[in-house]
Parts: structure tokens; C-alpha cells; sequence
């Protein structure tokens, strides 16, 4: 992706529409016909993508690009993760809040300021953010996006702090893990914002 310093994913395209070469296009932004606000999307190979038409469609967006005026064309592009950079995303939101993209490659510190391992990736699987963290002991694990088990973003330092209890890393006082039950991901003051600009 040489054209774009530091790559933040919009959107990914799916499945043709119809033989006009429309596509099925899921979106990364809080609106999701905001996609055409970015001006061109780019591929992973560098490609342009240049929207020319779009409308809702249920839980996607009904997308015609530039170019691609037929179905065979359109079946071509089905899994093609669309792109813009970071500096066409707005800076204007709340202090807690985070775009994923930010929160990838952070140093993860324990509550003693000790690293533990970093960011890989956020996922939202419906019931709150979640950090995915690679550790130096273990593959992997995921913490949640929670105030409680990570109590501490820092952006410019390049690191978060969490807490080893809450995030599930280590036993509580009474020998216990904690539960899934235990976290409450909609408690929390601030989250990850998609791609535009939302929580």
C-alpha cells in the first residue's frame, strides 16, 4: 500500500449487486454512506477506488465505483479491504476516545509499569470492544476494552496500562478468575472510535 503512510481500513467489499457492476460494500464509518466523504479508498496493492454512486442496503452499502461497469468486474473485487489514511480521519473527539488504528502497536504495561507485550489488533464481536494482545509468555490473549482493565491510554507515550485482575491475566484476591460475567463492557467512559470518528 505505497500510496498511504499509515493506512486505516474504511470499509471491505463484498458480494456484486445486480450486473451493473455494483457491489455490496460493508463500512468501518459511524455513517456508513460517509464513505464517500474520503475521497479515493485504496487497495493493499495500491489501487484507486473513486465512488461514484452509493446508497444503504440493509447492513451494508450498494456501492459503484469508477471503472468497474459490469458484473464480472464487480466479482472480481468480493474480499478487497478498502483504505484511506490517517490524516483524512477528523481529531476532534472526545478525550477518551481512540481509534483502533491508534490503539495497534502499543506496548501493553502491567499496573507496576512493566511490559507485557503490545496491541495486535481491536475487535468488536457484539458485546464491547476487545484488545487482542500478543504477550511475551503467552501466543495471545484478548483483554477487554473496559475502564477497569485498562485503565490507562497514552497515545503520544505509545503505551497502555491494564490491570491484571480486571483484564483476566492473573487471579483475583479470593483465588478466582474472573468471569466473563464480571466485565461490563457498556460501563466503561470511553472506546476505540470507527473509522468515522464514532464510538
Amino acid at each position: 500500500m505505497s500510496k498511504l503512510q499509515n493506512p486505516v481500513q474504511m470499509a471491505v467489499i463484498g458480494a456484486a449487486h445486480g450486473i451493473k457492476g455494483e457491489l455490496r460494500v460493508k463500512t468501518f464509518t459511524g455513517e456508513p454512506l460517509a464513505l464517500a466523504d474520503y475521497g479515493p479508498l485504496y487497495a493493499r496493492d495500491g489501487r484507486a477506488f473513486q465512488i461514484i454512486d452509493i446508497r444503504p442496503a440493509n447492513t451494508v452499502v450498494v456501492v459503484r465505483f469508477k471503472g468497474i461497469a459490469d458484473r464480472n468486474a464487480a466479482e472480481a473485487l468480493a474480499g478487497t479491504e478498502l483504505f484511506v489514511d490517517r490524516s483524512m480521519l477528523p481529531d476532534d473527539g472526545e478525550e477518551d476516545e481512540f481509534y483502533h488504528a491508534d490503539l495497534v502497536g502499543l506496548e501493553v504495561r502491567d499496573d507496576t509499569g512493566a511490559a507485557l507485550g503490545k496491541v495486535v489488533a481491536v475487535h468488536n464481536f457484539g458485546g464491547g470492544d476487545i484488545l487482542d494482545v500478543t504477550l511475551a509468555r503467552r501466543k495471545g490473549v484478548l483483554i477487554p476494552f473496559t475502564q477497569a482493565a485498562v485503565p490507562d491510554v497514552s497515545i503520544a507515550e505509545g503505551f497502555v496500562r491494564v490491570d491484571p485482575v480486571a483484564a483476566g491475566l492473573v487471579e483475583d484476591g479470593d483465588g478466582a478468575a474472573p468471569r466473563d460475567e464480571d466485565f461490563d463492557p457498556k460501563g466503561r467512559p470511553r472506546g476505540p472510535r470507527d473509522a468515522g470518528g464514532n464510538r
